[in-house]
């Protein structure tokens, strides 16, 4: 059981992981599919760039708490069953990659800013506010979220090692923060470029479902 029990959790996570949100949200509120416009990417920025604020805060919401339940849930009850820091990491790890790599949605899947937060929040809430910080201070003075999630990645683990120490969740922590890194390489030509969209920007375009078509009824002479 010594292996099974973390293999179980490893492969529920990632299941949960695998539900894109934004995907989600969008079709049950009547938006475009985010994979359609914009950065193309199935996330919570993006999603604001429909128009809809009120979609873009449930996907985030959502995506976070998808990042923390898992991770929580083996902090909280995994000791029972002999579950450590070495399977939380493991979850903490792969609800992640089921993020960028959904299962559910032909493996394409977001860049996972909001689920790396949720788990940061799960295995420590001081580390996930610095980190959320830092975002925000980056997002405000710069307004650009992916500039801001770049750095909130490469500050994330240098925070855990310098308070908290090593260990198998700064392994975890540090592995997501380069996968971060790696799914923001098209942002970072952009920002280069300067041709990144700012927080808040529309995308052009934008294809909004149509409503049904409904046959108007013939009318009958008398």
């Amino acid at each position: 059981m010594a292996v099974v029990y973390p293999f179980i959790a490893g492969v529920a996570a990632y299941l949960i992981g695998s539900i894109a949100f934004a995907i989600v949200v969008s079709r049950a509120m009547g938006l475009a599919d985010p994979r359609t416009y914009g950065s193309h990417n199935p996330g919570a920025t993006n999603v604001l760039r429909s128009g809809s604020r009120k979609a873009a805060a449930l996907t985030l919401a959502l995506d976070a708490l998808k990042g923390y339940a898992p991770v929580a849930t083996v902090k909280l009850w995994g000791p029972a069953w002999g579950l450590g820091e070495g399977t939380v990491a493991l979850v903490a790890l792969c609800v992640f990659l089921g993020h960028l790599w959904p299962v559910f949605f032909r493996f394409k899947g977001g860049k996972g800013v909001a689920t790396a937060a949720g788990v940061l929040f799960a295995i420590e809430p001081w580390l996930g506010a610095a980190t959320l910080l830092t975002w925000i201070v980056i997002a405000a003075f710069f307004r650009y979220s992916s500039l801001a999630s770049i750095v909130a990645a490469v500050f994330a683990p240098f925070y855990d090692f310098l308070i908290w120490g090593g260990g198998p969740e700064a392994a975890a922590i540090t592995a997501m923060s380069l996968l971060l890194l790696w799914r923001h390489q098209g942002n970072i030509r952009k920002l280069l470029d300067g041709t990144e969209s700012r927080i808040g920007q529309k995308a052009g375009h934008v294809a909004h479902p149509a409503p049904p078509h409904k046959p108007r009824r013939a009318r009958h002479r008398t």
